[in-house]
């Protein structure tokens, strides 16, 4: 099957989009990921997917915990900044703590987690949390579909 043809097809599943935060000796460090989902409401667990080459791998390895944080609709500044698509013109994000864990500021939610287990599934790394704490707030989410941001709005006008 061709690559490109997978991509545009899992493309097809509308997602929230997240930034995984997490702090260790060398700093606060966060991943733009869509790849998020909850396992289990007893015990509270979630689970992430971290690709083999990304560098955030090493640091949830190292920290042993995580926070997920689901953008509003006013945050895709703060998802590309993590992505890496503001190289040039970088995006000052503010942080602040929960549960020993940097988490990104007027988020949807932040989900703070301690790694409960990790398993490698082809190439990449997949984290089970056991949720530690939950911030929410009123706001609407950020989206992705077929490969761009999208917003509540935008789609009701369709």
């Amino acid at each position: 099957m061709d690559d490109r043809l997978f991509r545009n097809a899992m493309g097809s599943f509308a997602t929230g989009v997240t930034v995984i935060t997490t702090e260790n000796e060398e700093g606060i460090h966060g991943m733009t990921a869509n790849a998020f989902m909850s396992i289990s409401l007893n015990p509270k667990l979630v689970a992430i997917s971290v690709g083999e080459n990304a560098k955030m791998l090493e640091h949830i390895q190292k920290a042993k915990k995580f926070a997920v944080n689901i953008l509003s609709a006013d945050q895709q500044k703060e998802s590309m900044q993590f992505a890496g698509q503001l190289k040039d013109n970088p995006y000052e994000v503010s942080f602040t703590t929960h549960q020993g864990l940097p988490i990104i500021e007027d988020s949807l939610a932040n989900v703070t987690c301690e790694l409960h287990s990790q398993y490698v599934a082809g190439d990449h790394t997949i984290f089970i949390g056991h949720v530690t704490g939950v911030i929410l707030t009123e706001r609407d989410p950020l989206l992705f579909f077929q490969g761009k941001y999208r917003d509540l709005k935008e789609l009701e006008q369709q």
